[in-house]
């Protein structure tokens, strides 16, 4: 299990690595100047002193090689600083530490829904013995998955804020607030937890073993939620683990749609900005959250599953 563990936690810094190189590349390579955008000119210099942009150039080490600078940033961002805002001049880490909690609050509440509602809505699709009931039931994850995050917004806010008039429409008031975003985050995620979930069920109520428990007398539902269950949730729980990464992303469609404050909105103001310090760190702070959910899976598998750790062991040894 030890090694297991090692494995997975190496892979999780192998993976943070990669998304920082890769993000100082390709932010490196876009066209523009974020010092000019910070004095004020855009992409035009010509208006602003030199002198000073050679200033801010060499304050923010924009001057230095491309190499240089990765070495120095990649340095600071092991031990958690990314720098000064290009925009706002704040501490990049703060700015991030701000916006969290209101993020986590809005993707923490729709992969709740979505697990839930998702996951029953597997479960009581393959456990009805009503044809059409089940058609209908299997038919709605593909119909959410399709749906457009930002269309659903606007349909939610339409009916529940507008004419309803049950939830503010925009802001972060509290709870109540929190619904539609969560909602909204949270239909295209609970469908595609209920189309694998709903696959792994079906596929799980086939084999051997559930015939070898009915033969001993367990009952329908016994056997679909400790036996068929406990198998098919293994293909979901990895889907979930890559989803978070999802959700951080839908994040910024959600909270533009309804103007709350978070990671979302701090995304979209840098990269408008040419922020590249804050949007540096977006990147990986998304990382992490992605590495960590993943890591936490990882984890779990082993819980439900304890061949996985001896199959990981067994090929080790070969190795």
């Amino acid at each position: 299990m030890s090694r297991y563990v090692i494995k997975r936690l190496a892979q999780a810094v192998g993976v943070l690595w990669a998304a920082y190189t890769v993000s100082f590349l390709v932010l490196d390579f876009l066209p523009g100047d974020p010092v000019s955008a910070m004095a004020g000119a855009g992409a035009d210099s010509a208006e602003i002193d030199p002198a000073q942009l050679a200033a801010l150039r060499h304050q923010y080490g924009f001057d230095k090689p491309v190499l240089v600078q990765y070495a120095d940033y990649l340095g600071r961002a092991v031990r958690g600083d990314f720098g000064d805002s290009v925009s706002t001049g704040r501490a990049v880490t703060a700015t991030l530490t701000d916006a969290l909690p209101q993020t986590l609050q809005l993707t923490g509440a729709a992969l709740l829904l979505a697990v839930v509602i998702g996951g029953g809505l597997a479960v009581l699709a393959t456990y009805t013995r009503q044809r059409w009931l089940r058609q209908l039931l299997l038919s709605l994850p593909p119909l959410g998955v399709s749906v457009p995050t930002f269309w659903v917004g606007l349909v939610l806010v339409e009916a529940f804020s507008f004419r309803l008039r049950w939830f503010p429409a925009f802001g972060n008031d509290g709870l109540r607030g929190l619904v539609l975003p969560a909602v909204t985050l949270a239909v295209p995620t609970g469908a595609l937890v209920a189309q694998v979930l709903a696959k792994s069920l079906l596929t799980a109520l086939d084999q051997a073993y559930v015939e070898t428990a009915r033969a001993k007398g367990a009952g329908r539902w016994r056997i679909h939620l400790r036996h068929a269950l406990r198998n098919a949730s293994l293909p979901a729980l990895t889907v979930v683990g890559l989803l978070v990464g999802q959700l951080i992303a839908g994040a910024v469609v959600v909270e533009t749609v309804f103007s709350r404050d978070g990671l979302g909105r701090v995304t979209a103001a840098a990269v408008t900005a040419q922020d590249i310090p804050l949007v540096q760190g977006v990147v990986v702070f998304g990382a992490l959250i992605f590495v960590l959910s993943n890591l936490i899976v990882d984890l779990v598998y082993p819980l439900l599953d304890p061949r996985i750790v001896v199959a990981s062991s067994r090929k080790a040894s070969f190795a």
